[in-house]
């Protein structure tokens, strides 16, 4: 490093403040709620080789520290002062953009003729046209249907707004008012950038400045090898699901053979299905990307909170995402909802590291983010497409420590809505938004409570979508004796006679009257319940955690007239025998996986993968369609008998054979 390390820590905290800025003037400015409120955007300063080396440590989504801007940058040709690039194509970007309401931006930052640096900013806006309000849909089977896709342009030309790119904006979305004004924000927020960036220079020298922008990488990749050499070494893998595709019944399985050694991580998505005929899809064109290893950044700043955040976390993590798989798709594969499948790398990956520190890493988190949309009719005979809110769960418990509820920053760190807000903007009326109680999987240490959000509509033909929806099938893990958190659901017009239970929703019509309850899973819990302290199962019954009848059920803790019954508690959990699993998987995955065993799995995936893309699909469904056909109907929340079980793994074996 060329720097010493006083002016690096200097330089190092100014810059990190200047990201800050930025997504503060970026929230400030926005128009919509996905940007006053939610928080769906960042803001970063890139080096000349497109890589970021600051990055906010506070406010903006939290997970896209390892996106590259070079792609982009170099699609475009050269830059001039005043000049602005835009994408949101998650091929022609390179996984810059992940799906295509997140809309890219590039900056170049001039001294003395010369690019000294790079503002980035995204937003995820309202609507980029496509098949339905909000551009986002999980059945939507390429990118496409998705709507616009926009190639890395020049949205700004010196200074100056491209009328042509406007004009394909405006007439590619629902909601070209709503986007404009986040573009502008966006565009206030990389020229507050410039300003300070100028400033820096003017103290310490554009020289300096480009010193410090390779210094922070090497430093945060030098510190990064020195947390992950203190990890056993060795090869730990990991299988976890999503419950379906979204177009049919089928789970899609990820699986993960994380190696270390010598201060290095290498990630092994071999195994994992291929990619999908539905929106799940992660672009990462097979590099260590951000959406595959939000996990090992977050284990390196939880182990040594002085690292400085940017690209150099990276250097240490090597990659193999099989390609055609659905960590690595091909062109055209549907993106929209990639975030679902995102969030289960994360939990495979916290899973692995709980191979390897078991008394660090957690339990699985509630494994959900679904940003809630609303598109209602408007006087203009379009619509008003608003998130009402990014619903979340909880957080894994670990040893030592209860999970957090109803907050889950596994990764975006969004924020929730006020609802007043949301009533203002919005033709509704939240009913209820609160936790749920009993839903974080009972421990020595609870899991976090999922969420509840109940709201009753107050416009005709209103559409209500909810991306992302998961853990409603296969739920969120315990470790070390504890159970497994409580699975998501939908329901509309609870307990009317037009009662109706829902799974995963792509566009849902409602009317004036209709209420819509959304609950989120719980989180797994950590370590035997019958030890968890009866005055700390108490107090979650005092908090609404818990309720009486799940302390008794759950926990073996009696309580009555608002004390522990000490006597009955200890005769309750006397009779009881606590699960022995180092990991409570829930009886839903363990029927599956009775079944289609995970040696089975691998053996289907390397088949599939060495099929032409355009049969994958098809063979996959045929082949676990003809196991599936032997099994009650229900499987695996109704399980099989032994004989089935047997007729199935026959019907399977078979297959795989052919």
């Amino acid at each position: 490093m060329k720097l010493d390390p006083v002016t690096l820590e200097i330089l190092n905290n100014k810059l990190a403040a200047i990201t800050e800025e930025m997504c503060l003037t970026l929230q400030r400015t926005g128009r919509t709620l996905y940007v006053k409120e939610t928080a769906d955007f960042a803001c970063a300063l890139a080096g000349l080789d497109g890589r970021f080396f600051a990055y906010p440590r506070s406010i903006g989504v939290s997970g896209f520290v390892g996106l590259e801007c070079a792609p982009a940058i170099e699609a475009v040709g050269p830059l001039e002062p005043g000049d602005v690039i835009l994408t949101n194509d998650p091929y022609r970007s390179e996984g810059l953009a992940t799906h295509l309401p997140d809309l890219h931006m590039i900056a170049p930052y001039f001294h003395e003729g010369e690019v000294v640096a790079y503002g980035w900013c995204f937003v995820h806006c309202s609507d980029v046209g496509g098949r339905v309000p909000s551009s986002i849909s999980p059945t939507n089977t390429e990118i496409y249907q998705e709507g616009l896709r926009i190639p890395p342009v020049k949205l700004m030309r010196r200074g100056e707004m491209n009328p042509d790119v406007r004009l394909f904006l405006d007439a590619n979305s629902r909601t070209p008012d709503a986007n404009m004004g986040d573009i502008r924000a966006m565009l206030a927020a990389l020229a507050a950038g410039q300003r300070r960036i100028d400033q820096v220079i003017a103290q310490h020298g554009a020289a300096t400045l480009l010193e410090a922008e390779e210094d922070l990488v090497a430093y945060a990749n030098q510190k990064a090898r020195s947390v992950l050499s203190t990890i056993p070494e060795g090869t730990y893998r990991f299988v976890d699901y999503l419950d379906d595709d979204a177009v049919s019944h089928l789970p899609v399985r990820l699986a993960l053979a994380l190696t270390i050694r010598g201060g290095t991580v290498h990630l092994d998505f071999t195994g994992s299905d291929p990619q999908v005929a539905a929106a799940m899809n992660i672009p990462s064109r097979g590099r260590p990307h951000a959406w595959l290893t939000l996990r090992v950044l977050a284990l390196v700043h939880t182990l040594d909170q002085t690292v400085p955040l940017n690209a150099g976390l990276l250097g240490p993590v090597s990659i193999e995402a099989p390609l055609g798989s659905i960590v690595n798709p091909e062109e055209p594969a549907a993106t929209g909802v990639r975030h679902a499948a995102a969030i289960r790398v994360n939990d495979v990956l916290n899973g692995a590291f709980g191979l390897a520190l078991p008394s660090v890493m957690p339990a699985a988190s509630s494994g959900t983010v679904i940003p809630v949309v609303m598109a209602e009719p408007n006087a203009k005979g379009g619509r008003n497409v608003q998130v009402v809110e990014p619903m979340i769960g909880g957080t894994g418990a670990r040893q030592g420590h209860d999970g957090v509820d109803g907050r889950d920053s596994g990764i975006s760190n969004l924020a929730n809505n006020p609802v007043e807000t949301v009533e203002a903007e919005l033709g509704i009326e939240i009913l209820r938004y609160a936790l749920r109680p009993d839903s974080g999987g009972a421990g020595e240490w609870r899991g976090g409570c999922g969420m509840e959000l109940t709201f009753r509509v107050l416009t005709d033909g209103t559409n209500v979508l909810g991306r992302g929806m998961e853990r409603l099938l296969f739920r969120p893990w315990g470790r070390s004796g504890a159970n497994a958190g409580e699975p998501g659901s939908l329901v509309v017009n609870e307990g009317m006679p037009n009662e109706h239970h829902l799974g995963k929703i792509d566009v849902l019509e409602v009317n004036a009257g209709d209420i819509v309850s959304f609950r989120t899973p719980g989180a797994g819990g950590w370590g035997n319940p019958y030890r968890r302290d009866p005055a700390a199962v108490l107090a979650d019954v005092a908090n609404g955690f818990v309720t009486i009848e799940g302390a008794r059920r759950d926990y073996g803790v009696v309580i009555a007239d608002g004390g522990v019954d000490e006597h009955a508690t200890q005769t309750a959990r006397a009779g009881r025998v606590a699960g022995n699993k180092e990991i409570a998987f829930g009886p839903e995955r363990d029927a599956w996986e009775e079944i289609f065993a995970p040696e089975l799995m691998d053996a289907l995936n390397h088949k599939l993968l060495a099929q032409p893309l355009a049969r994958r699909q098809r063979l996959r469904h045929e082949i676990l369609g003809g196991a599936l056909g032997r099994l009650p109907e229900g499987f695996p929340r109704k399980p099989a008998t032994p004989d089935q079980a047997e007729t199935a793994r026959q019907a399977l074996r078979a297959a795989l054979a052919d």
